[in-house]
């Protein structure tokens, strides 16, 4: 079973639609949208089984030009 988790993106100032196009194509999101706050996008993605999560954000979207920070919410089952 996949991890699911949500991801808070800050952009460095006039590169959140540059960002969030690279994200598109990449198409490894399952939601993406544009937010208002301290963050510019919040991102839903499955993590495939077996792949570590950290090492799975860092190597398929940390390397994109424009992220600023980062904050991942783990998901887990509870019910």
């Amino acid at each position: 079973m996949s991890t699911c988790v949500f991801i808070q993106i800050r952009c460095r100032p006039g590169t959140t639609y540059r960002v969030a196009e690279e994200i598109a194509l990449r198409e490894i999101h399952s939601e993406l949208y544009s937010t208002s706050g301290d963050f510019d996008l919040l991102m839903k993605l499955y993590i495939p089984k077996r792949e570590d999560v950290g090492v799975y954000i860092n190597d398929h979207l940390l390397d994109i030009d424009g992220i600023e920070r980062s904050l991942t919410t783990m998901t887990f089952k509870v019910f």
